[in-house]
């Protein structure tokens, strides 16, 4: 089938034809800007993503900090056989912040740990609990993989925004075909001999 069509000619759109009609230019720049925009959009949002999440752990890394908890209740279960420690169970405990404000609040221990028994639980600057920041390697994998997300989404909008003005430029296309052909079709078929 592709012996029938010809060579293929890139860039047709943008050479001069008495046959390009205006709505031809018309789709030559919606291509050219969805394609720029989509490119273009997508490498910038990613990049600007990237940065922006893995500043914000960066700054985690630095601002919070471990401190020394303490239970305040037995920790319920039984103790585990050695070999088996990965189940840990939910507690509560007591700390101090840096303010000197005392604070408490639920973290996971060893099952069947005592009152008192001392705990590292990761606070903020405020002295609340917060989970324990990203290690510098996890956050440029995380941060890489929330770029390309927020990357191919950015990406995606001009895509199809561009994909839908295609649509709809060969639809009025092909609506002004069928109006030359119901004026010009009927003319074919008289035979002139």
């Amino acid at each position: 089938m592709a012996a029938f069509r010809g060579p293929k000619v890139w860039l047709w759109r943008w050479q001069r034809n008495p046959l390009r009609r205006r709505s031809d230019r018309l789709e030559a720049w919606v291509v050219l800007a969805a394609w720029g925009l989509t490119v273009l959009g997508g490498v910038v949002a990613g990049l600007l993503a990237t940065r922006s999440v893995e500043h914000n752990l960066d700054r985690q890394r630095v601002e919070w900090h471990p401190v020394v908890a303490q239970l305040t209740e037995d920790a319920p279960g039984t103790t585990a056989p050695s070999g088996s420690g990965s189940e840990r169970v939910w507690a509560e405990v007591r700390w101090t912040a840096t303010d000197g404000s005392p604070h408490t609040g639920q973290t996971r221990v060893a099952p069947a740990s005592t009152v008192g028994t001392p705990v590292t639980v990761w606070t903020d600057t405020e002295g609340r609990m917060v989970t324990q920041p990203a290690t510098r390697s996890e956050a440029r994998l995380r941060s890489s993989l929330i770029g390309v997300i927020v990357g191919v989404t950015a990406a995606g909008v001009p895509f199809v925004g561009g994909r839908l003005a295609r649509g709809r430029l060969e639809r009025r296309r092909m609506d002004e075909w069928d109006e030359e052909w119901e004026r010009v079709g009927p003319l074919w078929g008289r035979k002139t001999w």
